[in-house]
């Protein structure tokens, strides 16, 4: 291989591996941004946009994680360049409104929320909207997350979901009999107990659905939490064991955290944790992403009041460490339970002591670059509602889960509601060859908006593929280009895609510039009257163009084009030249010139005459020779 042609190949497959990478820090970004982890995310999407990859989505997700980070003196540089943006979403003038008047502009802040409102933006809750701090208010600009049907709640009380390896574990008081209801958090409830369905199920009946082993027990059980090897439980009891129920010196039963382990498919083996105590309660179990903390919900002494989020660390031999309060950026005078900690060690929480919409609201913490909570995020409707909501739970994918509500339309008291946020959407497809279907490398996609301006470009990698991230309801151009072939221009929608859609494909093929006898040693040759035969002359030629295609030009393809001369009946004329074509192709496949070079042989028959001799005037043989010949299109040549 020649010297040339290898840097070439490995200049295709060092953009290729480029445009492959920043595709997967794409990924990475959105997925850090969807678990609350900001901070990591801002550093991904710094990078991606320095390199000019889905600039004007980075731009807005970052000016976004800046906000949440409760930054608005960075924020508002970034949303400021997010508003000059062609068809920016509306919600970012209020976003921008919000982030001036975070640095106290309040005179331009003033004009954005005018915008904001001009362009028929609408705001989410009143509440929040009129008193929420800066970054509960940025983020509620825009709904956030959606509701999909459960199809296992009961007429009963039913939280705590908890989804792992497609089952989804929750408490309920579905059994017949039950008249108490529950009320809030754990005073006055009817018995819970622990159940257990497929993530799919149809339906559910409640009896046949209790979790197996020593769970369950005559008082309440559950919600829990299950350790990344999936052999340890940690879930809320009422202070029983042993068939013994405890009470304090006011005759009532707190709550406490045991832990079970898998045998089999059966939960045994049912121990009180050392942080229990008779005189408190202690409950709401959850774990950090690697199982070393484990969190919970108590109304302990030296608490800030009501009960407050703690966690123990989680000794290697099982055993726990000494509690500690999560302070008050977290816990209030009033009362903070449920907590869940997702893979990116987010806390959620519900609190009646923050600034929400009603009775329990969820929240999320924010940290800063130490990994300390910063500031806690109200997650806004339809999370929140004005009833309580709680036992927030979130998939690793960061975008599905399930909340618990009392609110008005439910099925019974407390119900599950799964949640999901829309996942980022992307157009992709593959960039292909028209006359050979062979995928086209480094081939420049563009994405313009709807006039005409350019927002992103990337590069196909080896493989012919591109994607690009696009904002939904929306409508875009994808503008296509390389050098051996001639641009195209597609139009591409996202409007009336579904909520569930990730992915748009738009596959696109190129045609070839076609440059005839660039070369100029890419000689016609010549054939005999009514002969199909390499005669002696036509290989000296063919000869030639085999040695520019082994060796001065191995990237090189063409066409062969054979035509006759106007005498004899046009069928045979047609027949005489497709044997011509053929005759060539296999001379110079016999002489090793590979076969997918030669994109097409054809013959024209008397279709394409070099001159007038069509049969309606007197030629010589000369003039009729110059008719009988075989011609080279070059189709690539780098």
């Amino acid at each position: 291989m020649k010297l040339k042609n290898y840097i070439l190949i490995c200049l295709v497959l060092i953009i290729s591996m480029h445009s492959f990478a920043q595709s997967g820090l794409q990924k990475k970004a959105d997925n850090l941004y969807n678990k609350f982890s900001f901070y990591n995310a801002i550093e991904v999407y710094e990078e991606l946009i320095n390199k000019n990859y889905n600039s004007d989505y980075n731009t807005r997700q970052l000016a976004d994680c800046y906000a949440y980070q409760r930054n608005p003196e960075i924020a508002v540089i970034y949303y400021k360049k997010v508003v000059e943006q062609p068809n920016v979403p509306i919600e970012y003038y209020y976003k921008y409104s919000e982030a001036l008047r975070g640095v106290k502009d309040y005179d331009e802040s003033r004009i954005w929320m005018k915008k904001f409102k001009d362009a028929g933006g609408i705001l989410n809750d009143k509440k929040l909207s009129e008193d929420a701090d800066f970054i509960t208010s940025v983020f509620n600009a825009k709904q956030q997350y959606f509701f999909s049907e459960v199809k296992f709640n009961s007429k009963q009380s039913d939280f705590g979901a908890y989804e792992r390896d497609g089952n989804v574990y929750f408490a309920s008081s579905a059994d017949e009999g039950v008249s108490t209801k529950h009320v809030y958090g754990w005073n006055n409830q009817p018995f819970l107990d622990v159940y257990v369905t497929a993530k799919d199920s149809d339906t559910i009946i409640h009896h046949k659905s209790k979790i197996k082993g020593k769970i369950n027990s005559n008082y309440h059980d559950g919600p829990l939490t299950i350790s990344k090897d999936g052999k340890t439980m940690y879930f809320s009891r009422t202070n029983f064991i042993g068939n013994e129920l405890k009470k304090d010196i006011n005759g009532l039963s707190n709550l406490k955290i045991y832990k079970a382990t898998l045998i089999d498919d059966s939960w045994e083996n049912i121990e009180e944790l050392s942080i229990n105590n008779d005189t408190y309660s202690v409950g709401h179990p959850a774990l950090n992403s690697d199982g070393s903390k484990l969190y919970f919900a108590s109304d302990m002494p030296g608490g800030f009041g009501g009960t407050d989020i703690y966690y123990a660390d989680i000794n290697a031999d099982g055993s726990l460490g000494t509690p500690k309060n999560l302070g008050n950026t977290v816990n209030t005078n009033k009362n903070e339970v449920f907590p869940f900690v997702n893979n990116e060690n987010v806390l959620f929480f519900s609190s009646d002591g923050h600034l929400g919409l009603g009775l329990l609201d969820i929240f999320a913490t924010v940290s800063d670059k130490d990994n300390a909570i910063a500031s806690v995020l109200n997650l806004g409707v339809p999370v929140n509602s004005n009833k309580d909501d709680f036992s927030f739970f979130m998939n690793e994918d960061g975008l599905t889960g399930y909340i618990a509500s009392n609110r008005d339309g439910g099925v019974g008291d407390d119900d599950i509601y799964a949640y999901y946020k829309l996942p980022e959407l992307k157009v992709e497809g593959t960039v292909t060859d028209s006359s050979t279907g062979n995928p086209v490398a480094n081939a420049t996609v563009s994405l313009l908006d709807a006039n005409s301006n350019e927002l992103a470009k990337v590069t196909t990698d080896e493989n012919g593929h591109y994607d690009i991230y696009i904002d939904r309801d929306a409508d875009y151009y994808l503008k296509v280009n390389n050098d051996n072939y001639m641009d195209i221009t597609i139009p591409v929608t996202s409007k009336g895609i579904g909520d569930n859609v990730t992915s748009i494909t738009k596959d696109i093929t190129l045609n070839p510039i076609e440059k005839e006898l660039p070369i100029k040693e890419l000689n016609t040759i010549y054939f005999d009257f009514d002969k199909y035969d390499i005669n002696k002359d036509s290989s000296i030629e063919l000869d030639k163009i085999v040695d520019m295609m082994m060796n001065q030009y191995p990237t090189m393809s063409i066409k062969i084009e054979s035509h006759t001369d106007s005498r004899g009946p046009e069928p045979y004329n047609n027949k005489l030249s497709q044997e011509r074509a053929k005759s060539t192709y296999d001379y110079l496949i016999s002489k090793g010139v590979e076969a997918s070079r030669i994109i097409e042989f054809k013959g024209y028959g008397e279709l394409k005459l070099t001159n007038n001799c069509d049969g309606t005037v007197a030629c010589s043989e000369a003039q009729h020779q110059l008719n009988r010949r075989t011609q080279f299109i070059v189709i690539q040549n780098k």
